[in-house]
């Protein structure tokens, strides 16, 4: 299985960046990751929170592939503590699907097209984090999640 993350809009923040980096190397021992950014919509002060969630929807739409398993991060989705969520990770590549992909949306959530073809949807807290943020404890989680169910010690349990 594949895991990618797709999210809006390029980190700019160095360390952040960093810090993604290094948890992305880790996670490439485990399985094939990948971080994919998807550009910030232009001029979106000449559009309406739904017009930016469409166009934003279309390209999150267009970066998937027949048998993808779409995943959203939703402050609406199912909270999972880390060892719950590695026990979904390993039901999810025990279930044979070739790709499982993560979306982290805009700053208005997700359109309704987007929420139509997902089959789930994840909340890391019921706390607002940035969604540079969100990256990196995205990445780390997936880390934490193969290093939960390999019995290795990076989760203290």
């Amino acid at each position: 299985m594949n895991i990618k993350l797709l999210a809006i809009g390029k980190t700019d923040n160095k360390a952040l960046q960093e810090l993604i980096s290094v948890y992305e190397k880790r996670l490439q021992h485990y399985i094939k990751f990948d971080l994919e950014i998807l550009p910030d919509i232009k001029n979106t002060k000449n559009l309406s929170e739904s017009q930016q969630k469409e166009k934003e929807g279309e390209l999150i739409l267009n970066k998937l592939s027949t048998g993808d398993i779409l995943v959203l991060l939703d402050e609406n989705g199912k909270q999972y503590d880390s060892i719950s969520f590695s026990a979904y990770l390993q039901k999810k590549m025990n279930s044979g699907l070739k790709q499982l992909v993560f979306v982290i949306g805009g700053p208005y959530g997700f359109s309704e097209a987007v929420y139509q073809k997902a089959t789930g949807q994840v909340s890391l807290s019921k706390m607002t984090f940035s969604h540079q943020m969100v990256r990196l404890f995205m990445v780390e989680q997936l880390y934490r999640a193969f290093t939960i169910f390999r019995n290795e010690p990076y989760h203290h349990r």
